[in-house]
């Protein structure tokens, strides 16, 4: 097949638009009760703990799930893979607005939500592998990103402002609505894949999962990938979870953490979007890695000694634009060096290990001082990201692309 051959379809931005619409509404479910974690305790009966449970409950869920998800994804195909996620996602969010007062049953809807996740997290290189020329992976997975930190913002702001005219219930069951209907646009909107390739073979065909989940665990390079989206997104989440928590002390309310939390989640959004696309036009993923690594760390230096709302708001953005960015750069480097190993195969790993930071979410609660200061653990996300600053100065960018390649496709 010539280079003429190959070529993008305009279509490509609607099957990622209503991707980005279902990674967006679970996000939502996911951390819609952090930010009201005191009141929802209470309206619940139950400690902050259990609360925080109803979060670390996706991360838990995802340890033994993402490796069957991800084989569902290569084998049938994403459409097919996110359809199960989606519709599990619509009948769990609706059913947890509907749970009322009901802990127990709020967990059992809440856990079934987490059970979607795995479909929908593992599939993010693997729709812009279908559609995407390879010059545009990383920005459209970049682009998914954002559509999950938009998600998380909503969930963080939106909820404490309607937990002053809303019960907790109605809340949730008005967020449940919205995750039915994205589930349903993707559900009619999505294709597999389009009428011709976006690349040349070597850019498209894979190897069996089994076969790629070897040679990808082979692969020093994807291991140190591995250990940065373990702490990375340990940090991300761990401090996403305790937000209220971090600032409660420092005489924040609920609100105030609520905006400190989205302002850290809208700096995400803008370095997924600005950061990105320099690593796709270059094609250097470990510079960009590095860079976001190390700017990171003054972030959390802020969010940990601040005590000028205005100080704590700057360290959340920097933080949240510099962490963040490194995400769809890391998930699409993977994908290039563990080739030809399935890109729901190398997702699901890195989406994997990311989840498995539960461990840090819940190191965070344990080692808390006796007057539920988070300082230690902010502290060692701080040892942490120095460390993955280390490993990364060992990794390689990957091999320049064939002349073929580096042509831009023909649009369709």
């Amino acid at each position: 097949m010539s280079a003429n051959e190959y070529r993008v379809y305009g279509y490509r931005w609607v099957v990622l638009a209503v991707f980005m619409f279902v990674n967006l509404t679970i996000q939502t479910l996911w951390i819609s009760y952090a930010p009201i974690t005191s009141s929802a305790a209470q309206f619940y009966g139950v400690g902050d703990l259990e609360i925080g449970l109803l979060a670390m409950s996706f991360m838990i869920a995802f340890l033994p799930l993402s490796i069957p998800a991800s084989w569902v994804i290569d084998t049938y195909g994403f459409r097919r893979g996110v359809g199960i996620g989606v519709i599990l996602m619509a009948v769990g969010g609706v059913a947890r607005g509907l749970s009322g007062a009901n802990y127990p049953l709020v967990l059992i809807c809440t856990i079934i939500v987490a059970v979607a996740q795995p479909f929908l997290l593992n599939a993010w290189t693997k729709v812009p592998a279908n559609w995407f020329a390879v010059e545009e992976r990383a920005t459209a997975v970049g682009l998914v990103t954002l559509a999950n930190l938009v998600g998380t913002a909503v969930g963080m702001v939106l909820t404490p402002m309607l937990s002053e005219t809303l019960s907790i219930p109605t809340i949730q069951l008005l967020y449940g609505g919205v995750t039915a209907l994205s589930s349903v646009l993707f559900l009619f909107v999505a294709r597999e894949r389009p009428a011709t390739p976006p690349c040349p073979p070597e850019y498209a065909v894979r190897a069996l999962m089994l076969d790629g989940l070897k040679h990808a665990l082979r692969s020093r390079m994807f291991w140190i990938i591995l250990l940065v989206s373990f702490i990375g997104l340990g940090i991300f989440n761990g401090i996403n979870t305790w937000i209220e928590g971090i600032v409660r002390l420092r005489g924040f309310n609920s609100t105030d953490a609520g905006t400190l939390g989205a302002l850290m989640l809208v700096g995400g959004v803008l370095g997924a979007l600005i950061i990105p696309p320099f690593s796709d036009r270059q094609r250097k993923r470990k510079r960009y890695l590095l860079l976001g690594i190390l700017l990171a760390i003054p972030g959390v230096i802020g969010l940990t000694f601040a005590t000028d709302y205005g100080l704590l708001l700057v360290s959340a953005f920097v933080l949240g634009f510099f962490l963040v960015s490194t995400m769809p750069i890391a998930m699409q480097y993977a994908a290039e060096i563990t080739h030809p190993t399935p890109e729901g195969t190398s997702n699901g790993l890195i989406q994997l290990f990311g989840q498995g930071s539960v461990v840090f979410v819940l190191i965070m609660s344990v080692i808390k001082t006796p007057e539920d200061s988070f300082t230690p653990s902010l502290l060692l996300a701080l040892i942490l990201l120095a460390l993955c600053a280390g490993v990364t100065l060992r990794l390689r960018d990957p091999k320049p692309m064939p002349a073929e390649a580096k042509n831009q496709m023909p649009q369709a």
